[in-house]
């Protein structure tokens, strides 16, 4: 039996693979407890081969900033990195914008000498004797040394000192191998500052099933002692699951490009697919930190159905990014909300019908709602509309900003609220269609159970434009990613719950760019750059060197079940709006002028209605 836990910030959803569904209301203060269950109610006493796991613990933990007392140790000279950062602004013309504050105070910044150069020689030796004393309070200790993605020597020697001394070390070459000191240093204090927490909560997971995989941010599932180790490869992990999985719906039903749409209690996640994958990034920012590691393109906003809905000072209505998350939740739970929710608006307008039951909650009370519209002196018409133009920017955001018209895309809604407010944001974008998946309430944790086990690997290229060698150092890159891809049992390469699909993928690619610029494009090959240039920005210069920064290599294992092959859900049927369709795990508004038909694999189609 395999299992799909998502643990999300008002619900936790778990699938099985023949078909059962699970939703239960998160437990934040111990967020196990809540897969814990629900893994027990899906499973009824039969025994778990494989637990995939998405976790919001390391995304929580950042944005409460709940991590390890962590410190620094960094080259004479760059203890300021993680402060300065980078010349640009959140809000460009704010003068009094407050950046995020350091996760490693200065006092806990260490500088020791040593020195490599740009290309990954010896300037300075290391003298190991001069490895600064670490404060006694520090739990972990983040490393990140000039040019270490070409040179890990002197990382490693200040790690076997810390090591030794008792403190648990991330070194910036574990994590981020890449060019770009701010950068680096970034990723590699944030994966310092989550380890011990996430390490824990993995480690509780263990007992669940005979093999604990967990999604990373981009896309694919690693062994949980993969996961502890890297924990900053976790903030979209969750996300990640929902993402793949619409990609896979959209182009059963016919739509290889399209915005998968992912609205849940707490949050709002969207990515762009195109030619059926969701697209890819290098960088992410979480929190306000970057992080420089393989990861999908998701934007992420605080919008969700439990999104509170206040007046500002100025009179103006505001929506979210604050939550009723699961506990006491919006109003309408009936567990103690007072504070008007975007789902206290759905309930009053009817999009929600009145005594629906939620899991694990009980009916829904529909005065409950009204009532805390009505002592906010809010209207449930305006929250829902100024909720829609949040999320409207974020589609923006992942299309137009990208140079996609979405009149092109199709629109896929899933997540608890997603199907309520989707046929509202296509109208607005004139995306022609919008896409229920199959059991879309729960698309996440399907997405989970059916994603591949993968491991992505990136070097830095210390040669440039010097490309000899390079065929050499991608295959050797390519095969070190496919023995990291290989399955394990005690220890060993094989696995249980792999043993039918032992096939193991390889992809690689190449971060290009041309001399002068600051910024790399990825493509298979250095041929394809300047047509890859040309497409994304209009123009190539195919007279000028091209540079190789980054080696990247993929490896994956597919799962031996897909999106498609989970059991068919009760059948849909053709509905005309405006109409509510109320579904086991989730609520369809269907607005007047639109019409839904029943589509392949059992997803619900919604299009204008041209009668």
């Amino acid at each position: 039996m395999r299992v799909g836990a998502d643990t999300g910030g008002t619900f936790t959803d778990v699938v099985t693979a023949d078909g059962t569904v699970v939703k239960l209301p998160s437990t934040p203060a111990d967020p196990g407890r809540a897969v814990r269950l629900g893994v027990e109610q899906a499973i009824t006493g039969d025994a778990t081969d494989l637990l995939a796991h998405g976790t919001t613990v390391a995304t929580n933990a950042l944005l409460e900033r709940r991590g390890a007392p962590v410190a620094l140790v960094t080259t004479e000279g760059f203890a300021d990195v993680i402060e300065i950062a980078r010349q640009d602004r959140p809000s460009l013309y704010d003068p009094g914008i407050v950046r995020p504050e350091p996760l490693v105070p200065r006092r806990w910044r260490y500088e020791v000498g040593g020195r490599l150069g740009a290309d990954g020689a010896e300037v300075e030796p290391l003298d190991r004797a001069m490895v600064p004393q670490i404060d006694a309070e520090v739990a972990a200790v983040a490393v990140c040394l000039l040019h270490a993605d070409l040179d890990p020597g002197h990382e490693r020697a200040v790690a076997e000192v810390l090591a030794g001394r008792g403190f648990d070390v991330t070194c910036s070459h574990e994590v981020s191998p890449e060019l770009r000191e701010y950068e680096r240093t970034s990723t590699t204090v944030v994966n310092a500052y989550l380890r011990p927490l996430c390490r824990s909560y993995l480690r509780g997971l263990g007992g669940l099933a005979d093999e604990v995989l967990v999604m990373t941010s981009a896309g694919g599932l690693v062994p949980t002692q993969v996961a502890a180790e890297l924990p900053a490869a976790l903030v979209l992990s969750g996300p990640a699951g929902g993402a793949r999985a619409a990609a896979e719906v959209a182009a059963a039903c016919g739509w290889p490009d399209a915005v998968s749409f992912d609205m849940g209690g707490t949050s709002t996640d969207v990515c762009l697919i195109q030619g059926g994958a969701p697209a890819p990034a290098a960088l992410r920012e979480a929190a306000g930190f970057p992080l420089r590691l393989p990861a999908l393109d998701i934007h992420t906003i605080g919008a969700g159905g439990g999104s509170l809905a206040r007046l500002d000072p100025g009179g103006a209505l505001v929506v979210g990014p604050a939550s009723a998350g699961a506990l006491p939740g919006p109003a309408c739970y009936g567990r103690g909300g007072q504070t008007p929710t975007v789902t206290d608006a759905d309930v009053a307008l009817g999009r929600i019908r009145a005594g629906t039951v939620l899991p694990g909650l009980g009916p829904l009370d529909d005065d409950a709602a009204r009532a805390a519209l009505a002592r906010a002196g809010l209207d449930p018409g305006g929250v829902v509309a100024v909720v829609d133009v949040t999320m409207e920017r974020a589609l923006r955001q992942v299309s137009v900003a990208r140079g996609v018209d979405p009149r092109g895309l199709a629109l896929v809604a899933f997540g608890g609220a997603g199907p309520l407010h989707a046929c509202a944001l296509a109208e607005a974008l004139g995306m022609p269609a919008v896409i229920v998946p199959p059991r879309a309430g729960v698309l996440s944790a399907v997405g989970l159970l059916c994603a591949p086990v993968q491991r992505d690997l990136v070097r830095s290229w210390p040669g440039l434009a010097d490309h000899d060698g390079l065929d050499a150092a991608l295959a050797a890159l390519g095969e070190q990613a496919r023995r990291a891809c290989r399955p394990l049992i005690s220890g060993r390469s094989v696995s249980l719950s792999h043993l039918d699909r032992p096939a193991i993928d390889v992809s690689t690619s190449l971060d290009c760019r041309y001399a002068g610029q600051s910024h790399e494009l990825t493509v298979a090959a250095v041929a394809e750059f300047h047509d890859e240039h040309r497409r994304r920005n209009g123009f190539a210069r195919s007279d000028a060197v091209v540079e190789v920064v980054a080696l990247r290599a993929r490896a994956s294992r597919a799962s031996p079940l897909g999106v498609l092959d989970l059991p068919p859900p009760p059948a849909r049927h053709p509905v005309v709006g405006p109409a509510v369709v109320a579904e086991g795990d989730c609520t369809v508004w269907v607005p007047e002028g639109w019409r839904g038909e029943p589509g392949p694999v059992g997803a619900l189609v919604l299009t204008r209605d041209r009668r």
